[in-house]
């Protein structure tokens, strides 16, 4: 490991064994939040693909309805019927801390379903009726869902951020400062032997 390149004085002795003393105490304190980051990450993501196989089937369900639909359906009047909302919800966005991260809150706070399906009945089948109401019902979780996704998304990339700091401090930092305070401590030790030595020989003369 390659050591600081510092004068072998004890004042910087001094200076590298406080700053390895704060490395050391950095490290631990990242490498605690990385293993609490970690266990949250797990229970979010365990939510989200819980969340996302129902979505994905329900909106399987949906989709074969509208299919049915379009079969039977005239092109024209399909598309025509499919393209004006039948619900509208209302949001509000805002955010919470997990470990110091900020994540989207998205709460429903308002949805308004029209009172008649926005196409006539004489035009469109009974399957595009359920379909439609179906994909109506799933709106709110399609929104929890987009939610804990970026919330994930944003654990993970400060998941490896928080991972490169502890690997920098326990495999780069702190080594360093260790061979620079051993050596430091060895020119130390060999300075005062030679002025023992110097000292004794002086003696011996007189």
């Amino acid at each position: 490991m390659t050591r600081l390149n510092v004068n072998p004085t004890r004042m910087e002795l001094k200076k590298l064994k406080a700053r390895l003393v704060t490395a050391t105490r950095g490290h631990k304190l990242l490498k605690d939040k990385s293993d609490e980051m970690v266990r949250r990450f797990s229970v979010i993501i365990k939510e989200n693909k819980k969340l996302r196989e129902e979505v994905e089937a329900q909106l399987s369900e949906v989709l074969k309805q509208f299919s049915v639909a379009r079969s039977v359906t005239a092109s024209y009047s399909a598309e025509a019927a499919f393209a004006m909302p039948a619900v509208s919800i209302e949001v509000e966005c805002g955010s919470k801390s997990i470990m110091g991260v900020d994540v989207p809150v998205i709460s429903p706070v308002q949805q308004q379903s029209s009172e008649s399906l926005p196409y006539a009945f004489s035009e469109i089948t009974g399957e595009a009726d359920y379909s439609v109401e179906q994909a109506s019902k799933l709106l709110p979780k399609m929104l929890k869902l987009a939610e804990t996704e970026k919330a994930v998304r944003l654990l993970a990339d400060e998941i490896e951020r928080n991972k490169r700091r502890v690997n920098a401090l326990e495999y780069v930092m702190i080594p360093q400062l260790e061979e620079t305070i051993k050596y430091i401590k060895s020119k130390l030790d060999e300075n005062e032997r030679a002025a023992v030595i110097r000292l004794m020989k002086v003696k011996s003369k007189t």
